[in-house]
């Protein structure tokens, strides 16, 4: 994994996110992988950006998300391209759908607990604040834990 300076051909955001930081720089993350070596990477050579740091990515999926996840450094933004997004949160154990179709988006709070469910094939961007973000398995319809970020109870 590297962070690229200058990279003058099109890029995939699918395999090659960008990320937004300090100085109104933006350099893709070439070698990027959801490993954890890979992440940890990821998370050093950006570490200079702390919160104001954003990785923009496009997802391409079908069907319930996995994961619940949490950003306490920042907001999200997740803007659906193609197909059906439910976006669901969990606020102080209340939970908030939203349904976005192409050219939607919503902005998930920093530190609330989030999934994303795909109807049928869809794809989405999302611009978000990395630092210090935390998943959780997703077992059932509630996040569970708490890592001193809004989340919901444990549950199913």
């Amino acid at each position: 994994m590297r962070l690229v300076e200058h990279h003058a051909e099109a890029l995939d955001l699918r395999t090659t996110p960008v990320h937004l930081g300090r100085g109104s720089r933006a350099r893709p993350v070439e070698g990027f992988a959801w490993d954890p070596e890979v992440l940890q990477a990821y998370t050093a050579a950006v570490a200079a950006d702390g919160a104001e740091g954003r990785m923009v990515m496009i997802f391409d999926g079908e069907g319930p998300g996995d994961h619940w996840e949490s950003h306490p450094a920042g907001d999200e933004l997740v803007v659906c391209l193609t197909g059906s997004v439910t976006v669901t949160r969990e606020v102080d154990g209340v939970s908030d759908q939203v349904v976005l179709g192409p050219g939607e988006a919503t902005v998930n709070p920093a530190g609330v607990w989030h999934a994303v469910d795909m109807e049928g094939p869809a794809s989405l961007l999302s611009v978000t604040a990395t630092l210090g973000t935390d998943h959780r398995p997703r077992c059932g319809t509630r996040p569970a834990g708490d890592l001193g970020t809004t989340s919901p109870e444990d549950g199913a």
